[in-house]
């Protein structure tokens, strides 16, 4: 499996999600050659969480492509966010497919029926999660690297199948060498179960990013570090704000001075703050709004 070269733009971003609409497909017709080859309830559970990665692979490209598009009239901000509304709907969707899957596991678990599970069957359904692993920590280490929440909430989402997979191929094989036939549909319930935890997360971390959710202590602390080392010249710096949208950092705080300092010279000061808070944070967008010194608060990041 030849994957693509690691992304240099937004563009190659669309690319890489495309790509994985085509990966997701060709695991979702794997997975279901396996359940036609097995029979298994918990293989047939895994080939439905499949259908779920296709269109919240779908949907992730989408987010991208809308979230490239530059500031216009109506979202001066840009549209980044769109990454989060897409993690939103992945995350309705793998709930869905979790509550699909306990519907048809449930009835069997109560009244199991002997796996006929052929080696055939169980060796591609093997194949198909050596792709998604490959592909998952792929779009894993590309989605940190240009922060991007809809491609990190699909390889999110693609390692969780990777792990319930590895767990139903073992089950489905005690199953078959113990006779325990309702070991099948109990392991298709703890993939449900499993679908459901991680679509909670999903849904809570997207959700976060839609009510403006600020970063996170350590980032937190490397601006207040960046602002207190380039501050010099000014008095104060306090009431320090951020978020997230999308990719971008939001990055918002007063900037206290004395009375009598030019507005160029404050200018300066400003300026250098700005490059310093986007070389820790790259694409950070920096807004600072300067204050004369009676307006002080003596507390926030104080510039000694």
């Amino acid at each position: 499996m030849t994957l693509p070269a690691a992304p240099k733009s937004s563009t190659n971003l669309v690319q890489i999600a495309a790509f994985s609409v085509i990966v997701a497909s060709v695991v979702l017709g794997l997975k279901f050659l396996a359940y036609r080859l097995t029979g298994s309830i918990a293989l047939y559970s895994d080939a439905l969480e499949s259908i779920i990665n296709v269109v919240a692979a779908g949907a992730a490209l989408l987010a991208l492509w809308v979230s490239q598009r530059p500031a216009d009239h109506n979202h001066p901000y840009g549209h980044t966010k769109a990454e989060y509304l897409s993690a939103v709907v992945e995350g309705v969707l793998i709930v869905l497919a979790a509550l699909s899957i306990l519907r048809v596991a449930i009835p069997d678990a109560l009244n199991p029926r002997p796996v006929e599970a052929s080696f055939e069957g169980l060796g591609v359904n093997l194949a198909a999660s050596v792709i998604n692993a490959l592909w998952a920590a792929y779009i894993l280490r590309v989605g940190r690297a240009a922060r991007s929440p809809a491609l990190l909430a699909d390889g999110k989402h693609v390692m969780s199948d990777v792990v319930t997979s590895v767990g139903v191929l073992v089950g489905v094989l005690l199953a078959k060498f113990t006779g325990w036939s309702v070991l099948d549909p109990l392991l298709a319930i703890m993939v449900a179960l499993n679908i459901l935890w991680s679509g909670w997360g999903l849904l809570s971390e997207s959700v976060g990013g839609l009510m403006d959710k600020g970063v996170d202590a350590a980032t937190e602390a490397r601006i207040r570090t960046a602002m207190s080392e380039h501050g010099q010249g000014a008095l104060e710096m306090h009431d320090l704000r951020t978020r997230h949208s999308g990719k971008v950092t939001f990055v918002e705080f007063h900037l206290v001075v004395p009375g009598e300092m030019s507005v160029s010279a404050a200018h300066i000061i400003c300026d250098r703050l700005e490059d310093a808070i986007q070389t820790e944070l790259e694409g950070a967008r920096v807004t600072i709004h300067v204050e004369p010194q009676e307006k002080a608060k003596h507390h926030g990041v104080l510039v000694l």
